[in-house]
């Protein structure tokens, strides 16, 4: 399974990305664990603000889309592991 984070916006406007095969993580059953718990399917639609980041993430079958002030809890605790692992691109 692959998790994929993207940020874009900001002042600068730069997309960084980036990837993680669960799978291939030592500890992939607490990213499983992680991924579970997650309100996929409960994300508000909110308008983004100016100069603010955008977070895209997926993990087929889903898919959202975040504004930085939407970024707590679980979803900031996903894109700390998932930047924790790997170098953007």
């Amino acid at each position: 399974m692959k998790v994929v984070v993207s940020r874009s916006g900001g002042i600068a406007g730069i997309r960084r990305t980036w990837e993680v095969q669960v799978d291939e993580q030592p500890d992939a059953s607490a990213w499983m664990a992680l991924l579970d718990t997650l309100p996929w399917n409960d994300v508000a639609t909110e308008a983004p603000q100016p100069d603010r980041y955008i977070y895209r993430i997926r993990c087929a079958p889903h898919e959202v889309v975040l504004g930085e002030q939407q970024v707590c809890g679980p979803w900031q605790d996903l894109i700390d592991r998932v930047r924790g692992v790997i170098e953007p691109r």
